[in-house]
């Protein structure tokens, strides 16, 4: 006779259900199948929602840092930084940089750390350039190489999108992939915004104030170090809800050695070829926007207008995701493309040229329908890469059976590593664009962004739009 000890299973027969406790906040995760309709609607969902929620003003706050110099840079000359308008492009550029390097590290250390640890720590390192910053500014003897060195540790702000996007898709659905990252990543992205509206307001508040201000030339004084120091208490606090709140998934956590693959992936250098059209323009016009207006329309001001274009952008982010999901994101992504193509013959048009003051209005119209596209294309392109791998991998197999689970993770593995790869490569535009405009005229510059977006029309039509292509997205 077999004791009621010797057999533990219950007396149904059934396998005995994952513990409920591991799915309490702060906990790490070992058994988690978004795919299982039951799941999902019972566990998964409330979950995966609150890890979400927890991610987005994490990230918000991240782009705030890694954007921050887009605003106090305009503001330099104000305060007797003796800096060349050149040079002021180039710290809008530099955190471009270091954002860019700092997400292909981040992309295979996030998975391989977990969502609530790495998101606590990445969360809480930007404390440092900012605090740096914020003593720095006061002293307009400070050298411009020690700026450059603080612009480049904001830059690592950028990084913890390619973390943060890659960790939560592991949260979600197929169906539910592409409005998920669509939320985190677009509003995320509004960071971008925030930091351009928040900060003319913040540095001429002496309440806020630790430390001296700084004079302009009509006598006014304001306090550049506001634009750092406010945004301390809220990286603390921030960190500490996600370390508390989020959770790691066990079946995330993967291996350098199982990610490494997508460099062998044709789709994985195609998908970050698309995404460098959209999130790379999105984010270097964005940084250059700003001092932009100020040389080309220096009678409007900054501050009224150079936040809406990235705020329209982040939240077209999240509309990309949701239409890409019910209508396919290859077409979507191909008319982002084409509509930001449009807009920036609109700009062009619109700039000053030789006696023609150009018209300051319809140059800002124009861009802001470039923002609103490149938003809509970064939604459909992060939608496409889960679709592409699924395909790949899955095709010719059998739901339900151990090669179709096998074939099914690594599809999941290898979606998110290209999702924050995609997303590291694409953010150099944060550093190329401004440089750009740094180096050559604006109108060269901006034909030379048009003839980029019609070669992005034509890898996406031929390789995930057209009949036959060959991985529908």
């Amino acid at each position: 006779m077999i004791s009621a000890k010797q057999d533990a299973r219950p007396a149904t027969g059934r396998v005995q259900a994952p513990d409920p406790a591991q799915y309490r906040p702060g906990r790490t995760i070992t058994e988690w199948t978004p795919q299982d309709p039951s799941f999902w609607q019972t566990t998964g969902k409330k979950v995966a929602t609150r890890n979400l929620w927890i991610a987005v003003p994490a990230l918000l706050v991240a782009f705030v840092v890694w954007q921050v110099w887009s605003i106090t840079a305009t503001n330099l000359k104000d305060v007797g930084f003796g800096f060349s308008q050149s040079q002021l492009f180039w710290l809008t550029a530099v955190p471009g940089i270091t954002g860019g390097t700092a997400r292909i590290l981040y992309t295979f250390i996030g998975p391989m750390i977990g969502q609530r640890r790495f998101t606590a720590l990445s969360t809480v390192v930007l404390i440092v350039p900012l605090l740096w910053l914020g003593f720095a500014v006061q002293n307009p003897d400070t050298p411009y190489s020690t700026l450059v060195a603080i612009a480049a540790l904001c830059g690592i702000g950028g990084a913890n999108f390619s973390s943060s996007l890659a960790n939560i898709g592991f949260f979600y659905p197929k169906q539910e992939k592409g409005n998920a990252t669509g939320i985190n990543g677009g509003l995320g992205n509004l960071g971008v915004s925030v930091v351009q509206l928040l900060t003319p307001i913040l540095i001429t508040a002496s309440v806020l104030a630790i430390g001296s201000g700084q004079k302009k030339a009509d006598g006014s004084e304001i306090y550049l170090q506001n634009a750092a120091f406010v945004w301390v208490p809220v990286l603390i606090v921030l960190a500490v809800i996600a370390w508390f709140g989020q959770n790691d998934l066990k079946v995330a956590s993967t291996p350098f050695s199982q990610q490494k693959i997508i460099f062998k992936r044709k789709h994985n250098w195609l998908m970050t070829w698309l995404y460098v059209g959209t999130f790379g323009s999105f984010i270097g016009f964005a940084a250059a926007l700003p001092l932009l207006i100020k040389t080309t329309f220096p009678a409007y001001s900054v501050a009224t207008y150079a936040w809406m274009g990235p705020a329209l952008g982040a939240l077209a982010r999240w509309g990309g995701g949701w239409i890409a999901d019910k209508f396919g994101g290859a077409r979507v992504t191909i008319l982002s493309f084409v509509g930001m193509g449009a807009s920036i013959i609109g700009v062009i048009t619109f700039l000053p040229a030789g006696s023609d003051t150009g018209s300051f209005y319809g140059f800002f119209l124009c861009f802001l329908s470039a923002f609103f596209f490149s938003g809509v294309g970064n939604g459909s392109t992060f939608r496409q890469i889960p679709v592409i791998f699924r395909g790949q991998h899955l095709a010719g197999l059998t739901e339900g059976t151990p090669q179709y689970a096998k074939a099914l993770k690594q599809a999941e593995i290898e979606s998110g590593a290209v999702t924050g790869f995609t997303a590291a490569i694409a953010a150099y535009g944060f550093f190329f664009i401004p440089a750009m405009f740094a180096n050559f005229a604006v109108t060269s510059a901006m034909w030379g962004f048009v003839g980029f977006y019609a070669s992005c029309v034509v890898v996406a039509w031929w390789f995930y739009a057209r009949k036959g292509a060959e991985a529908p997205s």
